[in-house]
């Protein structure tokens, strides 16, 4: 399932790797690219509209076109990796799972879903062995999916284990699923915007109510993120009125079975994205999407926003010193300034 796939040479890490002590550097691709990971080794991971998909590594890009069984190029907006493969997942129907191991240079499509509804949003992996997938609902639940066997193969999480669900989420970001230990947020949007919530890597469920603005098709989080034990923070609004800032960011300090606004009527507005600077105590946020990029240096009481438009998601590197954005045509790294 593998297309034509090319090589794109770029400068050296150590010349613009995005080290704190350098300038940033941006690449320009002919996709918008709304999926983007960075692997605990550094490898940096994307995949976008027209089959690309990008990996960086060792300061060069690897940039593949797929193609679905039926010839065409499918568009993604979900990446995920682990210590053994990558894996990128298309968005609507017939959806395709595809996985490719480190060791070997094709992609293999694991999972379709050929449901006319299929629409899939978000994706995440615990561990080499243990992986989620999340959709809009089909039937009366979301449409979550789990592997058990490192991506070899998926199953559904029936609806009898799942809430009921009328609310959809927004593959904006990658943004709607946070790991952390064995449990796993979904943050969904649109005539409801609540937190799905599993203690043990999606085997049971429950579901919580936010105040975030909801009600409206384009309403709600489109991103969720974890810090810590107790805190997370989840961000969206409005699409169709981006700079509405009354009710668009929460956050929770108990571990997510509660959610409070967050600077209500103050600070940024819609954003596609948010996540956390590791290791900054929890203190250094950024939040991306097409107004701009806006940072918190305390917690999300205050922010500074740099108006770049067109980036979609962010994600750092383990160590917390460089910023990874991706949007419209482009990937951009940064110096994250603590």
């Amino acid at each position: 399932m593998r297309g034509a796939g090319f090589w794109l040479a770029v400068l050296s890490w150590a010349a613009i790797g995005c080290a704190p002590e350098t300038t940033p550097a941006q690449w320009d691709f002919d996709s918008s690219i709304r999926a983007l990971t960075v692997a605990p080794n550094g490898d940096v991971w994307w995949a976008g509209s027209a089959g690309l998909v990008g990996h960086h590594a060792d300061g060069v890009w690897a940039i593949d076109t797929l193609r679905s069984p039926k010839g065409d190029t499918p568009a993604f907006r979900s990446v995920a990796v682990t210590d053994e493969a990558a894996f990128i997942l298309s968005i609507v129907s017939p959806a395709l799972l595809y996985r490719k191991l480190h060791t070997e240079d094709t992609w293999s499509v694991v999972y379709t879903n050929t449901d006319s509804l299929a629409f899939f949003d978000s994706m995440h992996f615990w561990d080499n062995r243990e992986g989620i997938a999340m959709g809009d609902p089909l039937g009366a639940c979301l449409c979550v999916i789990v592997t058990r066997d490192g991506g070899e193969t998926w199953s559904a999480v029936s609806c009898e284990d799942l809430p009921p669900a009328e609310e959809a989420a927004f593959a904006a970001s990658n943004g709607n699923i946070a790991l952390r230990g064995d449990e796993v947020w979904i943050a969904t949007g649109g005539v409801a915007s609540r937190i799905f919530r599993s203690p043990d890597r999606g085997r049971t469920w429950e579901v919580v109510e936010t105040p975030i603005v909801q009600g409206g098709a384009m309403t709600g989080m489109f991103s969720v993120a974890r810090c810590d034990e107790a805190n997370g923070m989840g961000w969206g609004g409005n699409w169709e009125v981006m700079d509405d800032n009354a009710a668009n960011k929460i956050a929770t300090a108990d571990g997510g079975a509660t959610w409070e606004l967050v600077t209500p009527g103050a600070g940024p507005g819609y954003r596609s994205c948010v996540q956390y600077v590791p290791h900054s105590d929890c203190q250094s946020i950024w939040a991306v999407g097409i107004p701009g990029i806006s940072r918190s240096g305390d917690g999300g009481a205050t922010w500074t926003t740099e108006p770049d438009s067109n980036f979609y998601t962010v994600r750092f590197t383990p160590d917390g010193q460089t910023a990874w954005l991706a949007g419209r045509g482009k990937v951009a790294c940064r110096p994250v300034q603590h």
